[in-house]
């Protein structure tokens, strides 16, 4: 197994995301999740910036004594920007159509950030993904909205769901990286730590 120096850890997965789990669990690496709710708030920065402070900030939220011994902890949080907002998770389907007329017919960013944590170090970083939305009618949003439910996504939306299928007419970027996790440089990352 071409990770197989990562069997010397115990490697924790700080996702409730089953997407990210989809991931992890693709690229081959042996992981336990452990989740610990932590606040999302930001100071104020660049928007490109926020996902890698909030990365930081799960790995922070966890004390060395919580997790096991030899642990790698690999945690993560994905903003979609568009118009200048991040846009989060919506709060109800109002909010997931308004997102959804806010990405249609236009392109938007989403960026990843990741932190990989061991007792010896950590390391963060961020990709970005732009992606673009062809014109969606109110019948498609909604349809969407009411059989994905897509309240536990940013930006209202899962790339590899329906939507992703007939909506996206372009992606410059990692499409994984949409879906929550930039598995290409994970894997570099991941790969250093022999």
């Amino acid at each position: 197994m071409i990770l197989e120096h990562l069997d010397r850890y115990t490697v924790v997965l700080a996702s409730k995301s089953p997407r990210r789990q989809e991931l992890l669990k693709g690229m081959g690496v042996r992981f336990v999740t452990i989740t610990k709710e932590t606040p999302e708030d930001f100071p104020e920065m660049p928007l490109e910036k926020v996902p890698e402070y909030l990365s930081r900030q799960k790995s922070l939220a966890f004390s060395d004594e919580e997790l096991p011994d030899n642990y790698l902890l690999i945690t993560a949080d994905t903003v979609v920007i568009a118009e200048n907002e991040i846009l989060g998770k919506p709060v109800d389907r109002n909010d997931a159509l308004r997102m959804m007329h806010l990405l249609s017919g236009k392109s938007h960013h989403v960026v990843t950030g990741v932190t990989v944590r061991s007792k010896e170090r950590m390391e963060t970083f961020s990709a970005t993904s732009k992606v673009t939305f062809a014109p969606l009618d109110q019948e498609e949003m909604e349809y969407y909205v009411d059989q994905y439910k897509p309240f536990d996504k940013a930006g209202a939306y899962g790339i590899q769901e329906w939507i992703g299928y007939v909506g996206i007419s372009g992606l410059e970027g990692s499409f994984y990286n949409v879906m929550g996790l930039p598995t290409r440089k994970l894997y570099q990352t991941l790969k250093t730590l022999q």
